[in-house]
């Protein structure tokens, strides 16, 4: 195939997909691709969330697990009356909201599955040490569900696995010859660096600056967060990859941004009362 005539083909193809599967991101507006359907997605996280919870150890600490359900239940109606109070569609519809405590101490994470299935790690709340500092993680993780951040990953995956397939068989094969002389996928490892990890890091902010909204609206005190992270950076150690390897901010520029967020969102989105 010609090359001038296959890159135009290409990107007509890409742009008519991107067309028709763009949309914006609540609050930031930030443009993104989505392929895959959200309630699809849903079922399948669903799924999974029931297999943890039968292959993990769930905590029997009720007094803790209540003050993880009594904050994400504050999170999910004060973005829920966000939305209608500014006659936008909640993208929380559809969401079936469900909580779980594990109990590991040496894992210092918490996480939020598309449409709301939540998990925290009873390690990671050696970090957070108390309710504002817990609402800080929480907050960033729904933010990840509310900004359908797994669908555009989900989307984008199949977009490069799709094009690195038409450019392969275009070139008569020869991005498969790489990797077999290299003896690793050099594409792949390209696509990862250069695309996918610059990407999730930009979702990683994101998720920072609505989850400070969206715990500001629920009325925790959001100055915790820099805090919060002031903590888990010195129990990191200063043990992390190089930014451009890694899918998250490093500590000091997440510190950095949050910091500079945080009196505007003060201002801008103060609790909503009553919910």
């Amino acid at each position: 195939m010609d090359r001038r005539l296959f890159l135009h083909v290409l990107g007509c193809g890409c742009l008519s997909i991107g067309m028709s599967s763009c949309s914006s991101v609540p609050i930031t507006q930030r443009k993104q691709l989505k392929l895959i359907p959200e309630h699809k997605l849903n079922a399948q996280a669903a799924r999974i969330y029931e297999k943890i919870k039968e292959k993990e150890k769930l905590s029997d600490d009720k007094t803790q697990l209540n003050e993880i359900k009594e904050i994400g239940k504050r999170i999910e109606l004060s973005i829920s009356e966000y939305f209608n109070r500014a006659n936008i569609l909640d993208p929380t519809i559809g969401f079936d909201w469900e909580y779980i405590l594990i109990d590991n101490k040496k894992v210092k994470n918490a996480w939020c599955m598309p449409g709301g299935k939540i998990a925290v790690y009873s390690g990671i709340l050696e970090v957070t040490k108390n309710t504002d500092g817990l609402a800080a993680v929480m907050g960033h993780e729904i933010a990840h569900a509310v900004a359908k951040h797994s669908v555009e990953r989900a989307s984008r995956s199949v977009l490069i696995q799709t094009g690195t397939s038409i450019i392969d068989i275009a070139t008569g094969g020869k991005l498969s010859t790489i990797n077999r002389s290299t003896g690793m996928n050099a594409v792949g490892l390209l696509s990862q660096i250069g695309i996918m990890n610059p990407f999730n890091r930009k979702q990683e902010s994101e998720a920072d600056y609505l989850g400070l909204i969206f715990s500001s609206l629920s009325g925790y005190d959001i100055r915790e967060t820099s805090k919060l992270w002031e903590r888990m950076k010195k129990l990191n150690k200063g043990k992390q990859p190089p930014e451009f390897m890694s899918t998250h901010p490093s500590a000091d520029n997440r510190i950095k941004k949050i910091n500079e967020w945080v009196n505007d969102i003060i201002i801008s989105y103060p609790p909503i009362k009553n919910v």
